[in-house]
């Protein structure tokens, strides 16, 4: 086994740091206390070649592969989570699954905008009554004529109210449940897409923009089928592999900022007549955060590494998922505890940690939907 970067991931690696530090990481803390997404960072990333890495240079992607991108994800969520989650939902569950379902006229229309940043994308799945059970999705779609016609709800929709294009999912029948479901590229200025702020004051990713859509009769061509009827939920499973291997590398970013953050006030903290990281105590939660850190981004590197030879990978990015974000929980909860009354307050980056990663552990799947994609796929389902 060969843990070494190849030259070139090494070179994305770099890029990625260096944008995240130099453009993410100063405008972070503002963005997060005003609650508003720093839009200005769409096309920077375009340039960079990051809204779509693993998308083929013939369709405006960079070609890069997917321990590249995992990268990407990492610096980025290193610096701030809701940046982070941009990407995730814009290139991980609408750029990628277009690539993967879409026609060849889908993909030459969509691809390139949405790679270089002219066009945002959002992914339209879960509902009021449909997060985890996929197969509840009440939004219905109708034939009429030479056109479908989508009516139901939407809700935390990331970057829904920014997006220009939306993969939509509906249900033909709703007793077929997953049987029934099917997927639409729908561009957000269609008469009857209606949009509007998600009430409330998030946990975390504050700076994130989260929409409640209404679908009121939203026609659209048969063009806009996403892979072929009755297909929306392999549609829908196949994004959320893409979403969640984008979320477990995110945390492992938070989880070395969290570890930074410590490593660094540790160090200057003094405390009794001596710096707290000469304290065992404090050295044990230091190593207790490094080992799980270098498990998870193990975890996270072979999901992607298996990725690219075109293997399974549903079990392994759960695992990744599963273990980076639960790990990144913990040294975020030791980040301010370590931090003490300065890790209460906004002013220590370690606060926003805090907030953030619990939202990770709910995205693309919650942690006890990744406990049981895990155990299902050891085991199979029952007769």
């Amino acid at each position: 086994m060969d843990f070494e970067l190849t030259r070139e991931q090494q070179q994305v690696q770099a890029r990625a740091r260096e944008f995240a530090q130099r453009r993410v990481a100063p405008i972070a803390r503002e963005a997060d206390e005003h609650g508003v997404f720093p839009l200005h960072l769409v096309r920077e990333m375009g340039e960079c070649g990051f809204l779509a890495g693993p998308i083929e240079p013939s369709y405006g992607g960079a070609g890069m592969d997917y321990v590249s991108f995992a990268l990407v994800y990492e610096e980025l969520g290193r610096a701030d989570s809701s940046v982070r989650g941009f990407l995730a939902v814009h290139a991980g569950l609408v750029s990628l699954c277009i690539r993967d379902w879409g026609t060849e006229e889908q993909k030459r229309r969509y691809l390139p905008r949405l790679a270089a940043g002219e066009r945002i994308g959002c992914y339209c799945l879960t509902e009021p009554e449909a997060g985890s059970d996929v197969g509840s999705i009440a939004t219905t779609v109708r034939e009429d004529g030479d056109d479908f016609v989508l009516s139901g709800e939407k809700i935390w929709i990331t970057n829904g109210n920014i997006a220009d294009v939306a993969v939509v999912f509906a249900t033909r029948d709703r007793a077929a449940r997953h049987r029934g479901l099917s997927a639409f590229i729908v561009e957000t200025d269609t008469p009857g897409f209606h949009r509007q702020k998600m009430p409330g004051k998030e946990l975390g990713h504050r700076a994130s923009d989260h929409a409640r859509i209404l679908l009121d009769g939203c026609r659209v061509p048969r063009t806009a089928a996403l892979g072929s009827p009755g297909e929306g939920f392999k549609v829908a499973m196949s994004a959320l592999d893409h979403g969640r291997l984008g979320v477990a590398a995110g945390a492992v970013g938070v989880a070395q900022a969290c570890l930074d953050a410590c490593v660094d006030f540790t160090r200057r903290r003094r405390q009794f007549g001596q710096r707290i990281a000469d304290f065992e105590m404090v050295q044990a939660t230091l190593a207790d955060m490094a080992c799980s850190l270098e498990a998870a981004r193990l975890l996270v590197y072979r999901a992607a590494w298996l990725k690219d030879r075109g293997l399974p990978t549903t079990r392994e990015t759960s695992m990744a998922k599963l273990f980076a974000t639960e790990s990144a929980l913990r040294a975020a909860s030791e980040a301010v505890l370590l931090h003490g009354g300065r890790g209460y307050s906004s002013e220590y980056p370690v606060e926003r940690y805090y907030r953030d990663i619990k939202g990770l552990q709910i995205y693309e799947g919650t942690s006890h939907i990744q406990r049981i994609i895990i155990a299902r796929e050891l085991v199979g389902r029952g007769s």
